[in-house]
């Protein structure tokens, strides 16, 4: 590809690249496949990651919790990185990784951050001052002097997409950016999302399972209704009720629902299922470690998820899943058509309770 972003020389001289990206779960469950094609394309280049964290706050009482963020696991787990700046969740820290990354003086930087792209492009010059740098652009008011300064730091630009109406599936905007970036292709095959699941976890969630007393033959449904964005997500009294229609279903009469809850929703959550006596409904949290939640998902039979990471997961560890979306993002739509059913709100810009159970209890049946 001649006119890649990144000179095919700098790149046969580099030693080692950093990338910047404030990744989600979501992200690097497709990502992960475009990082790993790059490790295959130029075995020689060392990748560094930086992930940056949005939440960053001076308040010292949210630093424990956002340093156990799942994603650490996984990037960790993957063994393509030498190295990981996750520790980016303070003011303090954040400083410090700054000056760490400029003592490595990358000769490339790339920023793949599509937020507040004006200040990553910042970031990126000011991590390493003399490299090749790389980010997202976005078009510029004519008077809007800061951003255009700030867009001049950068060697090279990614267009900026815009998420609504993309006729792409995320998985092949991803794979565009690096074949821009680094002039190799990634096809349709090798984009499909997949997870190196250690046995220890596997065997780890069967044990859970099995002090919980949930027969070893027992139909298991995974039920997500938490994302990080309320307009995202649904009412968990919904997916309680939703799992006392399904144990009235033939097809479900001797399944357990696994309840999927974030750890600072446990509290509500045990709330919600205090009622029912059913003995089949389980409460999951994946405290520990992100591979918890992978794990228990290989082993149901069914996953129904509001539009997060868990819908994706579900397509890399081969189960069928119910995604219910909104519309505003379609090219998140699980990649695997074959085993997602996708159900939408009506409306361009309804919020997802305008999903019923009545909607959903419908397609199970099916």
């Amino acid at each position: 590809m001649a006119d890649q972003l990144v000179p095919a020389e700098l790149l046969r001289k580099a030693d080692k690249i950093l990338f910047v990206a404030h990744l989600a779960l979501g992200d690097f469950t497709y990502m992960q496949n475009c990082f790993r094609a790059f490790a295959r394309a130029f075995p020689h280049i060392r990748m560094h990651l930086w992930v940056d964290e949005v939440r960053r706050t001076p308040d010292a009482a949210q630093w424990e919790h956002l340093s156990k963020y799942a994603l650490y696991d996984w990037v960790r787990a993957c063994g393509m990185f030498d190295k990981i700046y996750d520790k980016t969740y303070s003011p303090q820290l954040y400083r410090q990784s700054i000056e760490e990354a400029r003592g490595e003086h990358y000769p490339i930087v790339v920023s793949f951050a599509v937020l507040r792209r004006h200040l990553y492009a910042e970031l990126a010059r000011k991590l390493s001052p003399d490299s090749f740098v790389v980010g997202q652009k976005k078009r510029v008011r004519l008077l809007d002097i800061r951003k255009h300064l700030a867009y001049r730091k950068l060697d090279a630009f990614i267009p900026a997409y815009a998420s609504a109406g993309q006729d792409k599936h995320i998985s092949a905007i991803y794979a565009g950016w690096f074949e821009s970036l680094f002039g190799f292709h990634i096809p349709g095959q090798d984009r499909f999302p997949y997870v190196d699941m250690p046995q220890q976890w596997l065997d780890r969630a069967r044990a859970d399972l099995q002090r919980q007393g949930i027969p070893g033959d027992a139909p298991l449904v995974f039920l997500n209704a938490f994302s990080k964005s309320e307009e995202r997500s649904w009412p968990l009294q919904r997916m309680v009720e939703l799992a006392g229609r399904m144990r009235l279903m033939e097809q479900w009469k001797d399944a357990h629902f696994i309840l999927n809850v974030m750890p600072e929703k446990l509290a509500l959550a045990r709330a919600e299922i205090a009622a029912d006596s059913s003995g089949r409904l389980h409460l999951f949290s994946a405290e520990e470690n992100f591979f918890q939640l992978p794990a228990v998902l290989s082993l149901c039979r069914l996953i129904i998820s509001v539009e997060t990471a868990v819908m994706h997961l579900a397509n890399a560890v081969h189960v069928p899943v119910i995604a219910l979306m909104r519309q505003t993002s379609p090219e998140w739509t699980p990649i695997d058509t074959a085993s997602s059913t996708v159900l939408n709100v009506k409306s361009r810009k309804g919020w997802l309770t305008e999903i019923s159970v009545e909607d959903v209890a419908a397609i199970v049946t099916r």
